[in-house]
């Protein structure tokens, strides 16, 4: 990765983290190794499966990092993107800024192997978390720590998607007013949009 790459990279991760800590409600009991004694080999196995995908195709690192933004963006880090849309209810999933979201399989095989060992201990919102930390991290992207412990969303609705996260032919003044609205500079802004863009 080249340095310049590396130093936005590095800027869009602590975006992220600043992000997931601005919704304090999923973020209550958030440790590093959450699931030591619970499941102990989780890290391990979703380290594993996500080296297993990432090393065949490269290229879903990158999504599955935007999938986790988008995941925060919305309701906080609850794994609420991942949620299926329902008869009564359209989901994140299928709003229009996320139908273009990939790396699902990476998200769902790690859960599978996750389940295996330690079924219904781990939550989705943490294998995502740790599935985009992993995947960077296969890419020979930065590392960072991953407290884990946060708790799934069990609501999921295309109309916050499409309320909260920000068009790609927003204006200036309205990517700012989104970006404030979540605690984040204009700098962040650029940084972030030098990431996604």
């Amino acid at each position: 990765m080249a340095s310049h790459n590396k130093v936005l990279f590095l800027a869009f991760l602590q975006l992220l983290i600043a992000l997931s800590v601005a919704y304090p409600s999923n973020q209550c009991g958030l440790k590093l190794g959450f699931y030591k004694r619970t499941c102990p080999s989780a890290e391990t196995v979703i380290a594993e499966t996500t080296h297993r995908f990432i090393s065949q195709t490269p290229t879903l690192a990158a999504p599955i990092l935007r999938m986790h933004f988008h995941d925060c963006w919305v309701r906080g880090c609850d794994g609420s993107v991942l949620l299926d849309s329902t008869k009564k209810n359209t989901a994140e999933k299928a709003a229009a800024p996320n139908l273009r979201l990939k790396g699902y399989q990476v998200i769902d095989a790690a859960k599978s192997a996750v389940e295996k060992i330690c079924p219904g201990v781990v939550s989705c919102a943490d294998i995502l978390a740790l599935v985009a930390r992993d995947a960077v991290e296969t890419i020979h992207g930065p590392y960072w720590d991953v407290p884990t412990g946060r708790r799934d969303g069990r609501v999921s609705l295309a109309s916050e998607a499409l309320a909260n996260l920000l068009p790609p032919f927003a204006n200036i003044t309205r990517l700012k007013l989104g970006f404030a609205s979540k605690g984040l500079s204009v700098k962040d802004l650029v940084v972030l949009s030098a990431q996604l863009g």
